[in-house]
């Protein structure tokens, strides 16, 4: 994980979509351990109720499950369901801002599909 906040949003919120960009990307597996709160709040010089909120967020939107005196654990389904979320919300809010700007560039899908040359 990234150690840099951006003061435009809320830590505990990055520290949410980390985690949320971690199983996208798989670095968390479905039934996977989160890592601790205190060690999260050591390495990154977390307050841990800040940790502990974002964890809480991942838990209520059912993303993350917490097992009694073990910790908090990927549910299983969260992948496939966060990946049809971004999609969803890439084709709604992205996408049609992507699309407007092809067509103002009057760009075609040959254009967009050529093979573009390495840069060196």
């Amino acid at each position: 994980m990234d150690r840099e906040w951006d003061d435009a949003q809320p830590i505990y919120r990055q520290l949410r979509d980390r985690v949320i960009a971690m199983i996208l990307e798989g670095v968390l597996g479905e039934g996977d351990p989160l890592p601790s709160v205190r060690t999260v709040a050591t390495d990154f010089r977390l307050n841990p109720l800040t940790v502990l909120k974002a964890y809480q967020q991942l838990v209520e939107e059912d993303l993350v499950e917490v097992r009694r005196g073990r910790g908090m654990f990927v549910n299983i389904g969260a992948h496939d369901r966060l990946l049809r979320d971004e999609r969803q919300k890439f084709l709604e809010e992205d996408w049609p801002k992507i699309r407007e700007k092809i067509e103002r560039m009057g760009l075609t899908a040959k254009d967009l599909l050529k093979p573009r040359k390495e840069k060196r």
